[in-house]
């Protein structure tokens, strides 16, 4: 979804196929880690896009990232300066690894089987049949987690939020799905009309045995996102972005303004809030799209728009952002 004007970096991402927490309601490779501090004298310039597993590029300048200039988890510059090198800088790195806990109910169940069948049969048998249990075990986790590549991991989650969307027909939602930004090779996912609001919905979906998490930030930013041990800072600020441009071209278009709230739907890993808003954009899973438009509705009370209203502005949208 790239921006027609103003003066922030255009974040890429290649056309596809067809297709504060809030209580309320209730696999792309990840993009790598989190960047080192910049220096002072470079801090009033724009970060790169880098793109991620998906396809797409993220946008880092954007205000709210400005803001945050304290080091990352997994930043391995500060850990060698303020947690010790080399042994305690192992031992971080190593408590960062989303692979250390397979590893280690690997090695726990190994040594289980050899100890019940070393007492049982003698300890030849309880090592050998332990060493065959943990090759069989390797094939098996071999044949079974396989690598999706990254095209087919945005179509599934992008049909998977379009069937979950159209179950809001009834209560007023119309979408319009992979609209292109005119003058860049970037994709809203879904633009989304209701009575709640206009909503650009980004689907993601992410390595289901990486964690989802937020890590607090001592900036006015807010906390970030994780994937494991992946930031996806930069993944928030395209969100964002996505949804700046969508303002842009519904506002000229209609000559009013309209707002367009930007939000993330993950598929794949469990995601341990119902909705977050993170750094301005609404995060939550997939099996809670529907409750939270639901709810946005019901947040707008009175205001909410009409049949009317939304038939308005998907027109105008339909003329903004036309398929290609």
């Amino acid at each position: 979804m790239d921006r027609e004007t103003g003066p922030e970096p255009t974040a890429v991402r290649p056309a596809q196929p067809a297709g504060q927490l809030d209580d309320g309601l209730g696999t792309a490779r990840p993009a790598g880690p989190p960047s080192p501090v910049r220096p002072a004298d470079e801090a009033g310039t724009a970060d790169r896009a880098e793109p991620d597993s998906g396809g797409r590029a993220a946008t880092a300048a954007d205000p709210l990232d400005q803001a945050d200039h304290e080091p990352e988890s997994g930043d391995a510059s500060w850990q060698v300066r303020h947690v010790g090198f080399p042994s305690r800088l192992i031992v971080a790195q190593l408590s960062a690894d989303p692979r250390v806990p397979i590893w280690t109910r690997r090695a726990v169940g190994v040594l289980i089987i050899a100890l019940g069948f070393g007492v049982w049969l003698g300890w030849r048998y309880g090592l050998t049949i332990a060493a065959l249990a943990a090759i069989l075990d390797t094939v098996y986790q071999s044949k079974t987690v396989s690598l999706i590549p990254a095209a087919a991991r945005v179509a599934f989650a992008q049909r998977r939020t379009r069937h979950r969307l159209m179950l809001l027909r009834p209560w007023g939602y119309l979408a319009l799905h992979s609209r292109p930004i005119p003058g860049t090779e970037s994709i809203i996912d879904h633009l989304v009309v209701g009575p709640g609001g206009v909503f650009a919905v980004d689907s993601e979906r992410w390595d289901r045995r990486l964690p989802v998490r937020t890590v607090a930030s001592n900036s006015a930013a807010g906390p970030v996102l994780y994937h494991g041990p992946f930031s996806q800072k930069q993944r928030l600020a395209h969100a964002r972005w996505e949804a700046a441009q969508a303002t842009h071209l519904l506002s000229r278009e209609l000559q009013r303004q309209v707002t367009v709230r930007p939000a993330m739907v993950i598929y794949g890993p469990g995601v341990p809030w119902t909705v977050a808003r993170l750094r301005g954009v609404d995060v939550f899973s997939g099996r809670s799209v529907v409750r939270y438009f639901a709810r946005q509705t019901r947040a707008r009370g009175e205001t909410a728009m009409n049949w009317e209203q939304v038939g308005e502005i998907v027109a105008a949208a339909e003329r903004a952002l036309p398929r290609r």
